[in-house]
């Protein structure tokens, strides 16, 4: 008896071992293991730079900030420190202003870089980045063009595997460039009440017309990052058909600048979140501000930095979606989004702050 207990007692301290080891893998290997996707907002001081790491641990960098050492090294720390990653697979650039692509060549110094999808060459290109950022190292470059999907593992959900319930899984899809559009499809719908109050602004000759806008899909969750793409091209996003539908969270484009971020678009992607990368002084000008309050759906509005601008045209948020609230000593604070495996629910958390809220997938 006495030895039929001791060999028992051995098994159960082996697998108590077993367990405990694989429970610190699990730990470690959170990124790949617990079926959630991740978004980073860098804080690259006005500058762009989002981070997104998949379920199978693939990352996707739209923009890269500004030239220098200090943002690619920001990023760099993200990439490594918080998301555990050796390697950008890929990388977004959305159009050529040196705050969304300066720091690429510096960063594919520091980290290997994948696949490069940007506008490439074309004709009258308004602003041109120069060799540097064209020659800096890549496993391989493509011009990126509307209704092109990221070749992103597909992503399994835990809900899925366990359940056997139908997941949508993973889509990165490119709905604009170079002024150019995704086709409509049957699931877009007319949009002819909101697109009655259409109007133009002056035009913006530079590249920001140009930018690159993505919609990341993942189960029930979507996520819009347009770039810096311009007021009259972002009415042709949602007017007459609505090309985007509804989201869950709205990058708000273009640093929170007025000659973006059409009221037309907020009305007709609903979303629930906004997450503004703007910098002390840049961004979130007072006419932008004011849309994202009067948009009903919205429930957070969430800023990289505390607007300090020296123009008294000073707009901001509660000051607990502020990630970086002091004009100088600027910690470089970043906000992350987490989506739950089944995609029903996802977490936005200032870690140095320790904000952590929670917010439900609506229906689309």
């Amino acid at each position: 008896m006495k030895n039929w207990l001791s060999k028992c007692a051995f098994v159960c301290l082996i697998m108590t071992v077993v367990f405990f080891n694989s429970a610190v893998t699990s730990t470690a290997c959170a990124a790949v293991g617990d079926g959630r996707l991740d978004v980073y907002w860098i804080d690259v001081e006005g500058g762009a730079a989002t981070l997104i790491v998949t379920p199978q641990g693939e990352s996707v960098l739209i923009d890269t900030g500004n030239p220098g050492i200090r943002d690619p090294g920001r990023i760099f720390k993200v990439v490594t420190e918080q998301a555990r990653l050796t390697r950008i697979d890929h990388l977004i650039t959305t159009h050529y202003h040196r705050d969304h692509f300066g720091g690429a060549a510096e960063l594919s110094r520091l980290i290997p870089i994948g696949q490069v999808w940007d506008n490439g060459k074309f004709a009258d290109m308004p602003n041109d980045p120069g060799p540097e950022y064209f020659g800096f190292k890549s496993e391989s470059r493509q011009v990126i063009s509307p209704g092109m999907q990221l070749p992103l593992k597909p992503a399994r959900s835990i809900k899925k595997l366990l359940t056997g319930n139908q997941f949508k899984g993973l889509k990165l899809t490119c709905i604009a460039a170079r002024k150019e559009f995704i086709d409509p499809t049957r699931g877009n719908r007319l949009n002819e009440l909101t697109c009655a109050d259409a109007r133009p602004k002056d035009r913006d000759g530079s590249d920001n017309a140009n930018s690159v806008t993505m919609l990341l899909e993942f189960g029930k969750f979507r996520f819009y990052d347009g770039g810096d793409i311009t007021w009259n091209q972002e009415t042709k996003l949602v007017c007459p058909v609505n090309l985007i539908g509804r989201v869950d969270v709205y990058q708000v484009t273009h640093h929170g600048l007025d000659s973006s971020n059409n009221p037309l678009v907020l009305r007709s992607i609903l979303p629930t979140i906004s997450v503004m990368n703007n910098g002390v002084t840049k961004g979130c000008m007072p006419e932008v501000f004011a849309n994202l309050k009067a948009t009903p759906s919205i429930q957070a509005m969430y800023q990289v930095h505390k607007n300090m601008r020296e123009d008294g045209m000073v707009s901001n948020t509660a000051t607990e979606f502020i990630a970086n609230r002091k004009a100088d000593e600027c910690a470089g604070n970043f906000i992350k989004l987490s989506v739950a495996a089944d995609s029903r629910n996802y977490t936005i958390s200032i870690p140095a702050h320790g904000h952590s809220a929670t917010y439900q997938t609506v229906a689309k």
